[in-house]
């Protein structure tokens, strides 16, 4: 096969860190490759060196044979090479045909009637499905990125790389994208699509790049290898891929959300009539595309989002309480058992400055008698989930703000999980982590349930979720969509609900 694109030897540091060290990659025309590795493994820099937002530091990039200079983005458009990244380069005032004129610097389609053409063509020929009149605020993701793919074509792509294309995709969503990938191989493209997904990895590639730790690891051609090779390729040590879920007989309702409605960040709708049961010894997930109203849900039960409408209540031991709007600091005066764990762990759930044992002391100096607070016993918490956890920190006196994000992560879980929660919430827990850690976490929540505990889980891989939880609830346009049995519901199914905005609950 003909190669497209070579790097020999790239390094890339930042500071005193190697990002990319000596990276050699091979591209073949119509090739789909995915490059795979964990979080910091340099995924995203090698890609940003190739679509010229970062320059290397040494080595060469090769496209078609020829030694190129790729030193903008500008550059990697000349040559065909176009990236679709995470985050959308796109205005969103402007409709598509707008946004792909002003992103043309030839002649050819400046009328805008020729490019409103050349976007329907490009669908037609590929399997798109989009309205080139609409405006991108008011797209869904997924529309989105089919207007960067098509503006990458329409500017000469020959060669496309998609970073983590899927991520906010539902199932539907990234089914119709995986189509469009394979039409644009018969049509002699090559994609890279970066991704930490093993399940889509065999799915849609032809050979795996594997990365770790800023360096090459192998490539493996997809029809012969699985998930278990892939995993243990991206960690360096073998890793269990299994997912426990338990059953606890002596459940019973501890949490009751009555039709709560409440304003988001902006003024807007942040949740209208939610309703749902939690009871102890349940997991229960939480699906949606991101901001369909999750982080406001989990906000207002935690008591630090106002509930404009609706009632909270809380079932105890000790007694019921309507918990609507009741700041964290009633509640550990009055000793409800709720744990968090939000999504922005150093912006709410720890001090970034302080170090393990006072960020232990954080959530339970209201519960110690006397004037002191009894530090040795937070600094025997801390080891101890240094040990359990696997947290790689210099010590338990070294500020949070110096580790990892997903160090960060597992001190945040730690300390909520052994403060030994009624009703535990978890939004995102395993993001930033590796799959070794991810699978630790999963097994702990899924010790806790076997406890008792009453657990929301926020998650956006699908299959995870469905493997963890008793029950799904799916949220759309800041409603629930549907309640169902994780045990018997289909990626399919919750699919179709993440993108329902009539609020039915099943």
């Amino acid at each position: 096969m003909e190669v497209v694109l070579e790097t020999k030897n790239l390094c890339k540091s930042f500071g005193a860190v190697m990002v990319n060290d000596k990276i050699n990659l091979t591209l073949h025309r119509g090739e789909i490759m995915a490059v795979l590795g964990e979080n910091g493994s340099g995924k995203t820099t090698l890609i940003n060196m190739i679509g010229g937002i970062y320059y290397p530091d040494s080595g060469s990039i090769y496209y078609e044979n020829k030694r190129v200079e790729i030193r903008s983005p500008k550059d990697a458009d000349r040559l065909g090479i176009g990236v679709v990244h995470q985050h959308f380069k796109l205005v969103s005032s402007m409709d598509a045909v707008e946004n792909i004129e002003i992103a043309l610097s030839d002649k050819e389609y400046k009328n805008k009637a020729d490019i409103r053409k050349r976007i329907t063509d490009v669908a037609k020929k590929y399997g798109f499905t989009v309205n080139p009149d609409k405006k991108i605020c008011d797209m869904s993701v997924s529309e989105k990125q089919t207007v960067e793919i098509i503006k990458a074509i329409i500017k000469g792509a020959k060669i496309l790389i998609l970073d983590e294309p899927t991520a906010v995709l539902t199932p539907q969503e990234s089914s119709s994208l995986f189509n469009v990938i394979s039409s644009m191989k018969k049509d002699g493209k090559s994609i890279i699509i970066i991704t930490h997904k093993l399940q889509e990895v065999l799915d849609i590639s032809d050979n795996v790049y594997i990365m770790r730790k800023g360096r090459y690891i192998d490539t493996l051609k997809t029809s012969e290898t699985d998930e278990n090779e892939l995993a243990c390729k991206m960690v360096g040590k073998t890793v269990t891929l299994q997912i426990a879920r338990t059953s606890y007989e002596k459940k019973k309702t501890v949490l009751s959300v009555h039709n709560i409605s409440c304003l988001s960040d902006d003024k807007t709708v942040g949740l209208s009539d939610v309703s749902f049961d939690l009871k102890s010894g349940e997991i229960l997930g939480i699906a949606g595309i991101s901001g369909s109203g999750q982080k406001e849900l989990c906000e207002c039960i935690d008591g630090i989002r106002e509930v404009t409408s609706g009632k909270i209540k809380y079932y105890a031991e000790e007694g019921n309480f309507d918990i609507t709007n009741k700041k964290p600091e009633w509640r550990r005066k009055n000793k409800t058992g709720f744990g968090f764990v939000p999504e922005d762990r150093l912006g709410m759930g720890l001090i970034a400055s302080s170090d393990m044992v006072d960020n232990m002391v954080l959530k339970s100096y209201k519960d110690e008698a006397g004037a002191f607070l009894h530090r040795k016993k937070a600094a025997d918490i801390a080891k101890y989930l240094i040990k359990k956890l696997d947290i790689a920190t210099p010590g338990i006196h070294t500020p949070v703000r110096m580790l990892s994000g997903g160090n960060v992560q597992k001190v945040l879980l730690g300390r909520e999980i052994e403060a030994g929660r009624d009703v535990l919430i978890v939004s995102y827990p395993v993001r930033g982590l590796d799959i070794n850690s991810s699978y630790m976490i999963y097994n702990l929540l899924d010790e806790e349930r076997k406890r008792g505990t009453a657990i929301i889980f926020v998650g956006e891989d699908l299959d995870v979720l469905m493997a963890l939880s008793d029950r799904i609830m799916v949220m759309a346009d800041h409603r629930i969509a549907g309640i169902t049995d994780a045990r018997t519901v289909t990626k399919d199914y919750l699919g179709s609900l993440m993108t329902d905005t009539k609020g039915q609950v099943i």
